[in-house]
């Protein structure tokens, strides 16, 4: 694959060999998945390995979507602070969801260690970082709960966070030692050859154009053939389409930007000499990392303007990285791009029973890499007999947002206008 084919970094640079196959006529399995990202990766993977025959169509390559767009941090939970988390779910799940969730990273890790993932994996932390003092202040909160709870964070001052990063740009930070970063297309590829080792099957370039009942069963209709299930998995998340009736207007797509620079070499070591990623806390996310090759990765929320050479995107680039190492000099970019990001009104994910059989869990907010990959596991639990009871988050009925589309354009353009005043 060139550069110019690629959809992102990722897609070019990972070591994990790409995976295309048609579909060989119509087939009969336990589960049909549509979709093949984290999540419909991971669910073939732990339905494979627990006995059930399993099929992954998707409708361009593996990864195609946010999976392979990703910015790569392996965060634990979620954006929300754990006692919001309580709040919203409860005192059953809340605590249950913090718990597990809280493990994700472990999870993933694990994974990759077990089937031998490359995907340039680190395991040194994440920093959140505080874009002002409000931001310290909500960090100091977030640390007294996570210690409460027993868990690896640290609250770290400017001083310390600056020796972390590189820069004197924040004013502290929480260091999570739970979590990592990873090449998250090499990750998603090693799903695939690990699925597939398990026994599942995968097919590409094919677009599931009809879901419907036959008795029992369902049948996915696809633009290359049938597959006739007992039951399907919805791993589209972000990228949704008409399949099934409102379910791309459950949440509203945030866009989500990087940029990556030419590999730096040496006069770039002293930037996140941990390879920690970095993320802000600022309301409009930002955020900051350097991969296994020394390029420097910059993003924050919405569209790439432009392209990696010039445009809008390529100037807020440019001058973000000046103002946050300015010992670096003018630096050249070597890919741009962009993914979605499905963020639900109280920034929480979502399981829903569709209809009899037919799953989707949806709404990671910024989560993908964790949240799709335990979702996966979940999946195989609840088709092989979990009990309800006992999943992480309550089954909730679909409930569509009606202002979803205008919200999605009002933060667009938003988005872009910060990257016009950060621009200049």
């Amino acid at each position: 694959m060139t550069a110019q084919d690629a959809i992102s970094l990722w897609d070019a640079s990972a070591q994990e060999p790409d995976y295309r196959a048609p579909l060989d006529g119509d087939v009969s399995v336990d589960v049909a998945i549509v979709g093949g990202g984290f999540t419909g990766l991971s669910t073939a993977l732990h339905c494979a390995e627990k006995g059930l025959s399993a099929h992954v169509i998707e409708a361009e390559q593996i990864g195609y979507g946010g999976s392979g767009r990703n910015v790569g941090l392996v965060n634990a939970a979620l954006w929300l602070p754990p006692r919001k988390v309580r709040e919203q779910l409860g005192d059953t799940y809340g605590p249950r969801f913090i718990k597990r969730f809280g493990k994700g990273p472990e999870y993933v890790f694990s994974l990759i260690e077990k089937h031998q993932i490359r995907c340039e994996v680190t395991r040194t932390g994440t920093i959140h970082a505080a874009h002002g003092p409000s931001g310290f202040a909500d960090l100091q909160d977030r640390h007294k709960e996570w210690q409460r709870l027993g868990e690896p964070v640290d609250l770290l001052g400017r001083d310390e966070v600056s020796r972390l990063i590189g820069t004197d740009h924040f004013h502290g930070g929480l260091v999570d030692h739970r979590c990592g970063t990873i090449n998250p297309m090499g990750y998603c590829r090693g799903l695939a050859r690990a699925a597939l080792g398990a026994g599942a099957k995968i097919s590409t370039g094919l677009r599931a154009t009809r879901l419907h009942r036959d008795g029992d069963l369902w049948k996915v209709e696809t633009t290359k053939g049938v597959i006739t299930a007992k039951a399907v998995v919805l791993g589209t998340n972000a990228y949704s389409d008409d399949l099934w009736p409102g379910l791309k207007r459950i949440y509203t797509i945030i866009n989500y930007f990087q940029l990556a620079t030419r590999p730096l070499g040496p006069e770039a070591s002293y930037i996140l000499p941990g390879r920690q990623g970095v993320w802000d806390t600022g309301q409009i996310m930002f955020n900051v990392r350097r991969d296994a090759y020394d390029r420097l990765l910059i993003g924050s929320m919405g569209k790439v303007m432009g392209h990696k050479d010039r445009g809008l995107s390529h100037r807020w680039a440019r001058k973000q990285i000046a103002r946050l190492f300015p010992k670096l000099g003018p630096v050249e970019f070597e890919e741009a791009w962009h993914g979605q990001i499905a963020m639900t009104p109280d920034h929480l994910p979502r399981i829903h029973e569709l209809a009899p059989n037919l799953f989707t869990p949806i709404g990671y907010n910024g989560r993908g890499i964790t949240t799709g990959t335990m979702f996966g596991e979940t999946m195989a639990g609840l088709l092989t007999g979990m009990d309800r009871a006992d999943l992480p988050l309550p089954m909730t009925e679909m409930s569509t947002v009606p202002a979803a589309p205008l919200m999605s354009r009002l933060y667009q353009s938003a988005f872009t206008a910060n990257q016009l005043l950060k621009a200049i």
